[in-house]
């Protein structure tokens, strides 16, 4: 890559960027590989050139001037109006800051800048509830974006909507946290659901089946703790006994296990039933009992005939 190749960093265009431009379009150059020399969107450039070409085509000049005028003629966007109402003599520039920093944290989590605005606003609201015609005041936004992004969040059971006479209203109350729960918990269900599936279909002996089996286990132990932190408690206990049986190499019974660990019999029985029931806490080993004995198996189906027959099998 030559000197002319180093992308350039992020930010508006600069004059040096559009003469590049100019001269890389005379070399016959497409908007992509001009992006990548530029170190910029190809979207940054096509929409360039396609703002500022005249009928002799793209001129760096012309464009820099263009540029500058429309800048300069451009209203400044009024600010976002702050929540401030009822009057609790709140500071409007500390709610103004909190509601974009509140905002912000969400984008990280990964929501879209017009949803977390959203639910910002709504959120420092006292009443929790809003008109899209009220929101797109207090954001400075249109009413379509305000649509678009209630539209997201009551996907995710962020919010409701509620009708006042012929409005409709927008709601953040005291169950929305429940109702993301409940979201989150079906939303981990179905990645339960379809990984296994894929394990079933692709097999677990080959690289793709079995990753998607162990991303089933990840979630199905994430599903356990949303429904039964019990499972949590005695997944440790769990492991503790897998590890006797395996050293022990042979059948135990439930009394024989609590002696070996000084545990209590309810407490062996416990740690039992989690890896009976919960079969993704003991990785490639299940529990097997017989004639009232257990022991710990391990899953050759993760195997293949080669491993397997490599392994002594």
């Amino acid at each position: 890559m030559n000197a002319q190749e180093v992308p350039m960093p992020g930010g508006r265009l600069t004059q040096e960027d559009r003469r590049l431009i100019a001269t890389w379009l005379k070399d016959g150059l497409g908007y992509a590989e001009i992006a990548r020399r530029l170190g910029r969107p190809t979207s940054t450039i096509s929409r360039e050139v396609a703002r500022n070409s005249g009928r002799s085509g793209y001129r760096a000049e012309e464009a820099n001037r263009v540029t500058g005028e429309r800048a300069r003629r451009r209203k400044p966007q009024p600010r976002a109006v702050p929540v401030v109402e009822n009057g609790y003599g709140r500071d409007p520039e500390a709610v103004r800051a909190f509601e974009t920093d509140f905002a912000e944290m969400i984008v990280a989590t990964g929501l879209p800048r017009m949803t977390a605005r959203v639910l910002a606003c709504l959120a420092v609201s006292d009443d929790g509830v809003l008109t899209a015609a009220e929101l797109a005041r207090r954001l400075q936004v249109s009413p379509a974006s305000i649509s678009n992004a209630v539209a997201y969040l009551e996907a995710q059971a962020m919010l409701k909507r509620e009708r006042d006479g012929r409005r409709e209203q927008y709601v953040i109350d005291e169950e929305m946290p429940q109702r993301v729960w409940a979201e989150s918990v079906r939303s981990n269900q179905e990645w339960v659901r379809i990984s296994r599936q894929g394990a079933e279909v692709l097999g677990v002996a080959t690289p793709a089946g079995a990753r998607l089996d162990d991303l089933s286990r990840f979630h199905a132990r994430i599903d356990d703790v949303m429904h039964d932190d019990r499972v949590a408690v005695f997944a440790g206990d769990a492991l503790t006994v897998l590890a006797a049986l395996l050293h022990a190499g042979r059948g135990l019974s439930l009394v024989a296990l609590a002696s070996a660990l000084e545990w209590s019999t309810e407490r062996v029985a416990a740690a039992l039933r989690v890896a009976e029931e919960h079969p993704h806490i003991a990785g490639p080993v299940r529990v097997d009992c017989r004639d009232g004995e257990y022991r710990a198996v391990p899953l050759v189906e993760r195997l293949t005939g080669a491993q397997l027959a490599a392994l002594g099998s």
